[in-house]
């Protein structure tokens, strides 16, 4: 005989619904750290593609963007840590079972290789014909390659760092963060070169674009198909109106890219790609604040995972 319950199954959420995790610290600076180091990553890798395949101006625009923003990207990171040497006492040790650690090393591995070929192209003429500007010179083309080569580890640690915390709305993500973060920092990468080259060389930026805003997309619209309860928090108030805008805008950008040909059209389309992969890590990053601060995002899920262990007996 099924035992009868003498009272309803408690809906526990929390204690007097009061917030179970500790919000983080993180202010805007980590959305645009994630945002200008995936920018950066991108722009690497067009920069190697256009430099062996004979294309100078959207080398050199990509190779400056991929320096500036790796710089950028480095001072909201630091910025956010409060302590300069924060930074650099990260570097003491290896620990590969930290993302944050293991993120500084790529980071570290990823800089020097971007800033030889971004001082390639902006270095003056006197200077090269100095022995230090013929190693400079000589050195460009291996130094891209290698800043290509160490790129998507760039691009994609960020969602590693995020997936491996407490926050429901990263953890949930993680098997899809990488794919969203890569395809954002491709469609930048490639909105980049659009903005600034000369329209004759922007055919690799755009094919660039198109498939990284499509790799966007589709992850980012898998994501919020799969990851259960967590996807709320991608799809109500204000981080689904950023996560709407950030598409239409990406969306726009790829169809320009594959129309395009005129200056103006390009560089509108590569416009509208960056500042959709802005929007998309602003988004993810509020996402994640949202679902800290309401306890069902934290409980419910907690509670399934128990239901389905006692059902299976595992």
């Amino acid at each position: 005989m099924k035992e009868q319950l003498a009272v309803p199954r408690a809906e526990f959420r929390s204690y007097y619904g009061k917030q179970i995790l500790k919000t983080p610290v993180w202010n805007w600076m980590i959305a645009a750290y994630l945002f200008t180091g995936g920018l950066s990553a991108g722009s690497a890798m067009l920069a190697a593609g256009a430099d062996l395949t004979g294309l100078p101006g959207l080398r050199r625009v990509s190779r400056i963007g991929s320096l500036l923003s790796v710089l950028a990207s480095l001072y909201f990171l630091i910025a956010d840590l409060g302590r300069p040497e924060r930074f650099h006492h990260m570097l003491r040790v290896a620990k590969p079972s930290s993302p944050m650690s293991v993120g500084t090393w790529i980071l570290s591995a990823y800089g020097p290789g971007s800033g030889v070929a971004a001082v390639a192209e902006v270095m003056p003429k006197r200077l090269r014909r100095t022995w230090l500007g013929r190693l400079v010179s000589r050195s460009a083309r291996p130094a891209g390659l290698w800043a290509a080569a160490t790129a998507p580890g760039v691009a994609s640690y960020t969602a590693v760092l995020l997936s491996q915390t407490a926050v429901p709305a990263w953890r949930e993500a993680h098997p899809y963060l990488p794919f969203v973060f890569t395809g954002s920092a491709a469609a930048s990468g490639g909105g980049l070169g659009m903005l600034l080259a000369q329209p004759a060389e922007t055919g690799p930026a755009r094919r660039m674009a198109v498939v990284g805003a499509a790799l966007e997309v589709t992850a980012s619209r898998v994501m919020e198909q799969r990851i259960g309860l967590s996807a709320e928090a991608y799809t109500t108030g204000r981080v689904h109106r950023l996560r709407q805008l950030s598409e239409a805008l990406t969306v726009g950008g790829a169809v320009g890219a594959v129309l395009g040909r005129r200056r103006a059209v390009t560089a509108v389309s590569g416009a509208a790609l960056l500042v959709g992969s802005a929007l998309q890590r602003f988004a993810v990053f509020e996402a994640g604040v949202e679902s800290i601060r309401d306890p069902k995002y934290v409980v419910v899920p907690q509670r399934e995972r128990v239901d389905a262990r006692e059902r299976t007996g595992v």
